[in-house]
């Protein structure tokens, strides 16, 4: 008898980088609840306590970890201690990642900090994490991997310019190579019985999204008397055909999915999950 869906994950052990707030907390909270337990790992580590700490109370196991995805041997430290606290570990899901610079938010075109920060972040930061579990799991013939890219890695979004210029190109770049990462490591380690998939969001009312609907804001004076929550409402119901907005929890439930031996024929897939928006 196939296990219930809160049963999914038990007696599996996972790791969340950038699991301390938006998507990543919505993934740690759905592991949990499908009955993992959970590494919660932030460069914010006060925000990866608080979700643990949520977890523990709701009658899950996890513990907070900070680390760096850009240093190699930081996040290598936090993996080895989710080994060392669960004696394995099943899943890891690179999630953390950044939009670009600190200056994002009012600027229309790209600077050398956001390629520079986008990729250490959302690429090295991805190989640097999948690098740090794929030794652990080839020993135990058995691991999930699964990537959170975007949706804006797989096609550019509307027409050129938008009126919002092109300050997200190294974002979308940079998932892009998320993506192709996902193939490549997909296709080395197949053999020792590891999954490699990603999930591709959407649009989601997060720190993240709201920072893209700021920067639309403040580069456009049509939109200068809409609160950043019209703005983001707006674009979905322009881009989506199923009209609604996605929420950290529907990208947990997909990891849950793909992290768990339902999805134990899927690999190397790149999976949106962005109510239609873009269509592969």
């Amino acid at each position: 008898m196939a296990k219930s869906t809160s049963q999914q994950l038990e007696g599996r052990s996972a790791l969340v980088t950038g699991g301390g707030r938006g998507i990543g907390r919505g993934i740690s909270m759905t592991l949990a609840s499908r009955g993992a337990e959970v590494c919660v790992s932030d460069i914010d580590a006060e925000s990866a306590e608080q979700v643990a700490a949520e977890i523990n109370e709701g009658g899950g196991n996890a513990f907070a970890a900070g680390g760096n995805v850009t240093d190699i041997d930081s996040i290598s430290e936090v993996a080895q201690s989710a080994i060392e606290t669960f004696g394995k570990l099943d899943i890891c899901v690179p999630n953390a990642g950044v939009l670009g610079g600190p200056t994002f938010m009012s600027r229309r075109d790209y600077i050398a900090e956001d390629w520079d920060m986008t990729w250490d972040v959302n690429v090295r930061g991805v190989v640097n994490t999948s690098d740090a579990v794929v030794d652990h799991m080839k020993e135990r013939m058995y691991g999930k991997i699964v990537i959170i890219a975007s949706h804006g890695g797989r096609a550019p979004r509307g027409v050129p310019d938008e009126g919002r210029g092109n300050v997200q190109g190294p974002y979308m770049v940079s998932k892009a190579a998320a993506i192709q990462w996902t193939h490549w490591l997909a296709m080395n380690i197949g053999q020792f019985n590891i999954n490699v998939n990603a999930v591709c969001p959407g649009r989601l009312w997060t720190p993240m999204w709201q920072a893209i609907a700021q920067n639309h804001k403040e580069l456009n004076p049509d939109l200068a008397d809409m609160s950043i929550r019209d703005i983001f409402e707006m674009q979905i119901k322009g881009t989506m055909p199923l009209g609604r907005e996605q929420t950290p929890e529907d990208i947990g439930k997909v990891v849950a999915f793909l992290a768990s031996d339902d999805a134990s024929e899927i690999t190397g897939q790149a999976l949106n999950v962005n109510g239609g928006g873009i269509m592969n």
